[in-house]
């Protein structure tokens, strides 16, 4: 039986662990067609938790740069080279 769909307050690397079982579940092919779309169904809500979390991760490290003595500053917009 397929678990709960994630809570949006579960870690990142539980997200994509349960998605890998996911993936490996329906690749097998030992459920039932019922089940299977139960666990893609859960798979497309976890692959898009996952794709904000790693946007919303990229925008942040574009944002983080370093100054003249080294430490890391947060920016507004991305500084221009």
């Amino acid at each position: 039986m397929a678990k709960a769909a994630p809570k949006k307050d579960s870690g990142f690397e539980r997200q994509l662990k349960r998605l890998e079982e996911i993936v490996e579940s329906l690749e097998t092919g030992d459920t039932t067609l019922d089940e299977a779309i139960k666990l893609y169904e859960e798979g497309v809500q976890i692959s898009k938790l996952c794709l904000d979390r790693l946007s919303k991760a990229e925008l942040t490290l574009k944002r983080l740069s370093k100054d003249i003595t080294g430490n890391f500053e947060l920016f507004d917009e991305p500084r221009e080279e």
